[in-house]
Parts: structure tokens; C-alpha cells; sequence
């Protein structure tokens, strides 16, 4: 995929629209992960240093088109030390701008015209802008006005940010080195069919933990116990197995649980292996032997791609215990030089930050949706549009 990209000599005095996604979490007014913001710094950095007169809007939350004070982007002004515009569509600010400087427009989706991708509220936030800058690839699988309504009106170009992302999860996609190892966790099965059968097809392995793998473990006619599973997702569990064995994929699940008697953080933690587990069990993470076999897969690979943690890795060492060890192990083969690595996903990244680690890894994406959907269908609504 060819994207349109900034030239950036040719940007002093220029109006400019930038789109990022600072969709960051704020407590208190303080922001808790500032991550996202970092990763858009160097294209803001860049149209600064261009002498480009810069705005940039962004979303928080899902207001549903209401000016909620809770979801306001002000802290994220604050915190970037630049002006804070208390609406989106204002434009006398500009009268006072010079070259260089850069404010942010309040919460996009105040208006609900945003979420509808509204060619009236595309036609009112482009009003002013010389040309649109999207760097919000996180965002990027939303057909939105400010990603996509815009980019048909004004002249569009890639930020650096969404360039990095299809670069890094192309070469997955494309060119692999091989062999290469999918990792996929979290909940639901549900919400990713369509980019487990991309991978089974594309992957040399495909390993499956977390709630998920506990799904496909049914599936196989595993007793889960009292567990976070998906019963209705049998048939397709069984459909997805079918496809990585006609592609020649191996297809890995969990082989032990850590389960507990209740789903709380201070439950005492029992390892047992599937064939194990009684109908009082709550599974809470993979177990041990999983673990450690991923692991093993992990040195094999040359390359990876991971998604989703395989338990509650937010309530520490106890019930985070087997995504912490895939964790250091992506670490320590990436580090060495034996292994390209590409993760994406909030909670997966959180895993990352948790043991001080997502520095080692080769790629880190700011997307998760659009990470998944990217990999599954190789290109999103708002990349369409900047497709030279």
C-alpha cells in the first residue's frame, strides 16, 4: 500500500489539519498512559519545524455528539504545553497564529456528525485548512468525518506515525521471515474470526490463550468450568481449526489453566492441566505447561506477531504470570537479534509496560482494532482515501 506523504518544505505558513488519536485514559484530569501521544510527537514535531500553522483534533471516549466535560481533550492541551481550542469548528484562533505554532481542537465527537462521517460536519471542521494530515492510525478502520470525510475534501497525506504502521504490519503480511508465529488472547473469539483465519493461512503456527483459547478448548470438548467462554463461537472455533490444518498452520491452545474459586485478584491460584478441570473451576490464566511451551515456540520463530494477553495480567505477577513470560521471552529473541516482532493491542501493550519491556520489542502498534483489521483485510477507510 503506497500512501501520500507529507513533504514537509513546502508546509511554512500552510494551514494544517492534523488528525491523531490521543483517545489516551484520564483520571483525576491527569493522563495515565501517555503512549499514544509520544508515538504522534515526531510528526507534530516535524510540521512544526516545517513553519506549518497547526491544529490538531482528536476523539476521547464516546461522548455520542454531547459536550461531556469528563471527555474533554483540555489535560492533553496541558500536558503538550500548547493552546487548547474549547471547540472543534472555532476558527477565530487562527487569526493570531504564526508559523509553527500548533494548538488542539476540543473532542471531535461532541458532534455527532463525526461518528456519521457527516459531509456537513467534514465540510465545517476542513473550513480554513490548507491540506489534512492523518496520523491516527488507531482510528483508522472508523469511516469517521475527521478521518475520512475530511481526507475527500482537502488535500490528505499520511502522517509519519500511520506510514511506521502499515510499513511494520505489511512486512508481516507480505515478506514474513519464516518461520512465523501468530499469538492471539483476550476475551472473545467473536471479535476476532476474521483475523484468525487470515493468520491460519498466513502464520506457521498459530497459538490461541486467554479466554479465547479457553473457547477453542471447548470446542474440542474440554470442561472449562465456570469460565469466560463462548459456547455459541463452537461451530466457528472448529471452522477456524479446519482452515489453519488446510494451510498447513499449526494450531496450538492451552494445555494447562490457572483457575481459581472465585474470579477475584486474591483468589489462590491452582495450576491444572485441561483434562482436569471441574465444573467449580473459574479459569483466570494459561497455566505453566502452556507457558513454557509457548516459549519454546517463541525461540523457533523468527518472526511474531502478538494480540491479546491470556489473563489478567492488570492484577500483577499472580494472574498475569503466563503473559509476563511470553512477554520476556518476545523481549529477550528480539533483543538478541534472532526475532522481528510486531504487537498491538491496548491491554497487550499495557502487559508490555507492566515488566518494562515494550522498548525491546521491534514494532509497537498504537492500534487495536485497526491492528486486527488491518492484518485481516489489508487496508482501512481512512487508508483508502490516502492511497496514491
Amino acid at each position: 500500500m503506497q500512501l501520500r506523504v507529507i513533504d514537509y518544505g513546502t508546509l511554512r505558513g500552510k494551514n494544517v489539519l492534523l488528525r491523531v488519536d490521543f483517545n489516551v485514559q484520564i483520571e483525576n484530569g491527569k493522563i495515565v498512559d501517555t503512549f499514544r501521544i509520544e508515538q504522534s510527537m515526531p510528526t507534530i514535531n516535524k510540521l512544526r519545524d516545517a513553519g506549518a500553522r497547526v491544529a490538531i483534533c482528536a476523539h476521547l471516549g464516546r461522548p455520542k455528539g454531547v459536550a461531556t466535560p469528563e471527555l474533554s481533550l483540555r489535560p492533553i492541551a496541558d500536558y503538550m504545553k500548547i493552546p487548547f481550542v474549547d471547540d472543534c469548528l472555532k476558527r477565530d484562533f487562527m487569526v493570531g497564529m504564526r508559523d509553527g505554532d500548533v494548538v488542539l481542537l476540543e473532542n471531535v465527537r461532541f458532534y455527532a456528525g463525526e461518528e456519521e462521517n457527516d459531509a456537513g460536519f467534514a465540510g465545517a471542521l476542513a473550513r480554513g485548512f490548507d491540506l489534512f494530515v492523518n496520523d491516527a492510525f488507531a482510528v483508522a478502520h472508523r469511516a469517521a468525518a475527521s478521518t475520512v470525510g475530511v481526507a475527500k475534501i482537502l488535500p490528505s497525506f499520511a502522517g509519519d506515525l500511520v506510514v511506521a504502521e502499515v510499513m511494520n504490519i505489511s512486512r508481516i503480511m507480505e515478506n514474513p521471515q519464516r518461520p512465523l508465529l501468530a499469538i492471539v488472547g483476550g476475551a472473545k473469539v467473536s471479535g476476532k474470526i476474521g483475523v484468525l483465519k487470515t493468520l491460519c493461512k498466513l502464520a506457521d503456527t498459530v497459538i490461541v490463550g486467554g479466554a479465547i483459547g479457553t473457547t477453542f478448548c471447548y470446542a474440542c470438548g474440554k470442561n472449562v468450568g465456570n469460565s469466560l467462554y463462548e459456547p455459541e463461537m463452537v461451530a466457528t472455533a472448529r471452522e477456524i481449526m479446519q482452515i489453519a490444518e488446510a494451510h498447513n498452520c499449526k494450531f496450538l491452545m492451552p494445555i494447562d489453566k490457572g483457575v481459581g474459586a472465585k474470579f477475584d485478584k486474591s483468589a489462590l491460584r491452582i495450576n491444572k492441566a485441561i483434562d482436569e478441570i471441574v465444573d467449580s473451576d473459574i479459569v483466570i490464566d494459561d497455566g505453566p505447561m502452556t507457558a513454557e511451551r509457548n516459549v519454546s515456540e517463541i525461540c523457533n520463530a523468527k518472526t511474531i506477531v502478538w494480540n491479546g494477553t491470556f489473563g489478567m495480567a492488570e492484577w500483577g505477577d499472580v494472574w498475569g504470570e503466563s503473559s509476563f513470560r511470553v512477554a520476556r521471552a518476545i523481549a529477550e529473541q528480539t533483543k538478541s537479534g534472532h526475532l522481528i516482532s510486531v504487537i498491538g493491542g491496548g491491554e497487550t501493550v499495557a502487559c508490555l509496560d507492566a515488566i518494562d519491556v515494550r522498548g525491546d520489542m521491534t514494532y509497537v502498534s498504537t492500534g487495536g482494532g485497526a491492528f486486527l483489521e488491518f492484518i485481516e483485510k489489508g487496508t482501512l477507510p481512512a487508508l483508502e482515501v490516502l492511497v496514491v
